[in-house]
């Protein structure tokens, strides 16, 4: 899989369950909400203020390995 900051977080999850963590090191507690699952990348880092192009390059090289 290939992720980009389009990607939608629960398609992410149900590909690797793992990338989670990821999720959870930058704040995002939410990924079982259904609104959460639903958003991109992008959106979630927005409302959390985190850098998307990160978290892309970090679940990238996690489906990499």
């Amino acid at each position: 899989m290939t992720v980009t900051k389009d990607s939608i977080i629960g398609e992410v999850l149900d590909h690797d369950i793992n990338t989670a963590k990821f999720f959870f090191e930058i704040g995002m507690h939410c990924l079982g909400c259904p609104a959460s699952r639903g958003e991109t990348i992008a959106q979630a880092c927005a409302v959390h203020g985190t850098d998307a192009d990160e978290l892309v390059r970090k679940l990238n090289e996690h489906f990499a390995a």
